[in-house]
């Protein structure tokens, strides 16, 4: 203040050179936060990617973890530094924060409530590469579709079906609907029913089913495999079979079984019946 009041006092024009000073020392300010802002978005930008970078580190360092869930953790805690790092600039030249980040919650609700499916979706494949329900590779059923996993991402999963067609399903109706994995487990239970005829020897053809189907090396005998009568039906006898395999030969073992005792069954003149109907007609008197 001393200062100033000497300029004030000097005979050259104090109001001139108190100007002047002003001016430079705006100047000066002027500049120091400019610098400063610099240094805090280049701070921001150097701490945000380093930040990212452990996030993903973590995922490359163990192969159970799901790279792509901490690619997307990773670019969210980037943002969220990067926020921070802008609003402090903010600060610096003096601007009010408070209401730039209500404007930026009340935008955030709006654009939530615009792409609730969108988010629902990106949630949905969150819990999915989180939780691991299946993996690329392998054979489900989810959300209505069945098929083999080519591709997970955040938005949705894709499926190539039994004819190699694409399907792509949303991964909130994924997460949100009951998920069937046939891959998981190694091996898997094939099941048929054989139906005999009423006047069959059902010892000598339950002999010929299980001599059939244990024949071919795919059948597995520990767990035991089951064959029994269990149902007395409108015109046969049924056997009801289940049989462990290797669930990667499922598909076809079941098949290839179900022609296999057919022809079995005939060679042995055992009768495999099929509903028939009689029509009896009566002459008129």
């Amino acid at each position: 203040m001393d200062f100033l009041n000497n300029l004030m006092n000097t005979p050259l024009g104090g109001d001139k050179v108190l100007g002047d000073y002003l001016t430079i020392e705006f100047l000066a300010s002027i500049l120091g936060s400019v610098v400063t802002a610099i240094l805090i978005l280049i701070a921001g930008f150097i701490i945000a990617g380093w930040v990212k970078r452990r996030i993903v580190a973590i995922a490359e360092r163990n192969p159970k973890l799901d790279e792509t869930l901490f690619h997307f953790l990773g670019n969210i805690v980037r943002w969220v530094i990067l926020g921070f790092a802008f609003l402090i600039v903010l600060n610096t030249f003096g601007v009010q924060t408070t209401s730039i980040i209500a404007a930026i919650g009340a935008a955030g609700l709006a654009v939530g409530l615009a792409l609730q499916g969108t988010l629902s979706n990106v949630a949905g494949g969150v819990m999915i590469i989180v939780f691991r329900p299946f993996k690329m590779g392998d054979f489900v059923e989810v959300g209505g579709q069945m098929g083999t996993v080519k591709d997970i991402s955040l938005n949705t999963t894709e499926l190539a079906d039994l004819s190699n067609v694409q399907v792509i399903v949303p991964n909130s109706d994924v997460w949100g609907s009951t998920i069937k994995n046939y891959t998981t487990n190694k091996t898997r239970r094939a099941e048929w029913t054989f139906g005999v005829g009423y006047g069959v020897n059902l010892a000598q053809a339950e002999q010929v089913i299980r001599d059939t189907i244990m024949a071919d090396e795919r059948s597995k005998t520990d767990p035991e495999p089951f064959f029994q009568v269990t149902n007395l039906g409108d015109s046969s006898v049924d056997f009801l079979v289940r049989v462990w395999v290797d669930a990667s030969e499922f598909f076809a073992y079941k098949a290839d079984m179900t022609r296999k005792v057919k022809e079995a069954l005939d060679d042995a003149d055992i009768d495999i019946p099929f509903p028939c109907r009689t029509v009896y007609t009566v002459a008129a008197e």
